[in-house]
């Protein structure tokens, strides 16, 4: 098994003088291809079938996929380790601590709700303003709250989920609320008619659902900020971006108002405000998560994925929201729904970390320092090995209701030609060749999450929203193979910068390579989990200090 730096999305070109490629060095290897003689057939999604011999994983747990969500969960818990006593050291209150604080009697989910109610209206406010959430219920909030204390009293929750605030991103389907994409009128021409199928999985778990996120209008940036609605602010240091599109459900895990909250990817858009915000994100590979309820604001690209506050949090909803539909068939072979056994940070060996030096160091120092400690703390832990990878390449619509950055963003998009929009589905197919060849040397890229830590929020972008392409293009720069390539893809908090803001170091993996993503996930976790520092802003709901 293996783990790549690559140079991009699409490979770093040689200069036209470069004649020759250097003979591989040991524990490096090196993979060309002929741009210039680009003759793949376009492809339009990244759909992978799954071929049993390119993925051999360790340490899994084949899951029946006729289960219910509520018994897919518990599939998961048990693959969870055992449980330990409160750390003396800051850690964000998980799905587990909830439910067994349900369970004791110790809390009931009505008196948390009404903690998350009174916190959500605290930081809505001055001096904070957090603007965490378009919108949000507090009856609905309430009355899910009351039903579900009534079946802890009655010793029937439904699942570990029972009972757990999660929020959903203003991009999902989630009744009772309008479904706006961060804009002030889609949902105007769009009405929502029902939940998502992931929020109706949820639902099935007993999960409250809270309301839905902030995030940059119609995900058409990077930076979360958003004209209409307020900015969703770092809580780490309110000043500062949350990263988008995503940007209120990473902030709510971040500021302990819930352990999880729902995000959709569709250009990093969960991990990168995951990595700003200091939490996990994981983006699923392309298609094992239905869309049924999902804006389309990027179908081809987009995924919807998990902030949570630890892998183990990620995993519990993951197996509650994944798997298809049973009315879809679907158009490759998909396989079986397997779970990590996370009993050990050490029960998987023989990792190979591949690098590619160029790209993970195309960020800043303190991001370059950070995740190379990390990686190389990984290899001298669990006893794993770093290869080198070198890899060389021969409808209308008045926008005076949009924020000035979604209005520019959407005229760029919309300037591309139909033979671009062709040459780039064949660059998607060459690239897709490009990762299989990887991929049959190692099973996942590491990269930085991000090439810059979270920056200043500037008061002219309050009104008017913000498109920086040049912090947009250092926060984008680790993404983009991820959901061109339809990739799973998992963040987690390594470090800070000597600001005190979050790094995170991001894993990529083959297609349908969940579990092993999580595991590695999970072993870097271990390893910092002791260091994770609390922000500025914090809520805790379930012990009051």
């Amino acid at each position: 098994m293996g783990l790549f730096r690559a140079e991009g999305a699409v490979y770093k070109p040689v200069q036209e003088t470069d004649t020759a490629s250097p003979p591989p060095q040991p524990n490096q290897f090196y993979l060309t291809a002929n741009v210039k003689e680009l003759e793949d057939s376009p492809l339009y999604v990244p759909l992978h079938p799954y071929d049993s011999e390119d993925l051999k994983e360790q340490e899994i747990k084949h899951i029946d996929s006729d289960l219910s969500p509520p018994e897919k969960v518990q599939q998961a818990i048990d693959c969870l380790p055992l449980s330990s006593e409160k750390q003396p050291f800051f850690h964000r209150w998980t799905v587990l601590d909830y439910s067994k604080a349900y369970s004791s009697g110790d809390i009931t989910p009505r008196m948390v709700a009404e903690r998350f109610i009174a916190a959500v209206r605290e930081s809505s406010n001055p001096p904070m303003k957090m603007s965490f959430f378009i919108n949000y219920n507090e009856e609905d909030i309430l009355k899910q709250a009351t039903e579900s204390t009534l079946r802890y009293k009655k010793g029937e929750p439904i699942s570990v989920l029972d009972g757990v605030l999660i929020a959903v991103k203003d991009e999902i389907d989630c009744s009772p609320y309008p479904t706006t994409g961060g804009t002030k009128w889609l949902h105007k021409v769009r009405p929502c008619t029902g939940d998502a199928c992931c929020v109706m999985r949820l639902r099935l778990c007993g999960a409250i659902l809270v309301g839905k996120t902030n995030m940059h209008e119609l995900g058409a940036g990077t930076s979360g900020i958003n004209p209409h609605y307020g900015v969703a602010r770092n809580p780490y240091d309110p000043s500062k971006i949350t990263g988008g599109s995503s940007s209120g459900s990473a902030a709510v895990v971040a500021a302990g108002l819930c352990p999880v909250a729902l995000g959709v990817d569709g250009g990093g858009s969960v991990r990168m405000p995951a990595a700003l915000c200091g939490v996990v994100g994981f983006k699923p590979t392309f298609g094992r998560i239905p869309l049924s309820g999902v804006l389309p604001l990027n179908w081809t690209v987009g995924m919807v994925g998990i902030l949570a506050a630890t892998v183990e949090d990620a995993l519990v909803v993951y197996a509650a929201i994944n798997g298809p539909l049973p009315s879809q068939q679907p158009t490759v072979s998909l396989p079986k729904v397997s779970f990590p056994l996370l009993k050990s940070a050490t029960s998987i060996s023989a990792i190979k970390l591949a690098k590619y030096d160029a790209w993970f160091n195309d960020c800043s120092d303190d991001i370059r320092v950070c995740c190379s400690r990390a990686v190389d703390k990984l290899c001298e832990r669990y006893g794993w090995k770093v290869r080198t990878l070198n890899t060389q390449t021969y409808q209308n619509r008045n926008c005076s209701d949009q924020g000035w950055d979604a209005r520019v963003a959407l005229s760029v998009y919309g300037s591309f030609s139909s033979q671009e929009y062709i040459k780039a589905q064949k660059i998607r197919n060459h690239q897709m060749q490009i990762h299989r060849n990887v991929f049959a040397k190692a099973d996942v890229i590491v990269v930085p999450t991000t090439g810059v830590t979270a920056y200043e929020i500037k008061d002219d972008a309050l009104k008017t929203g913000e498109l920086d392409y040049i912090y947009g293009a250092a926060l984008v720069r680790y993404q983009i193979a991820g959901n061109f390539l339809g990739l799973p893809a998992v963040t987690v908090p390594v470090g800070y910068d000597t600001a005190g803001l979050p790094i995170g170091l991001q894993f990529i993996g083959k297609p349908w390579s969940e579990p092993t993503l999580m595991h590695l996930a999970f072993a870097m976790q271990a390893l910092y989990i002791s260091e994770f520092r609390k922000p500025k802003v914090f809520h805790d709901l379930l012990y009051k200090e």
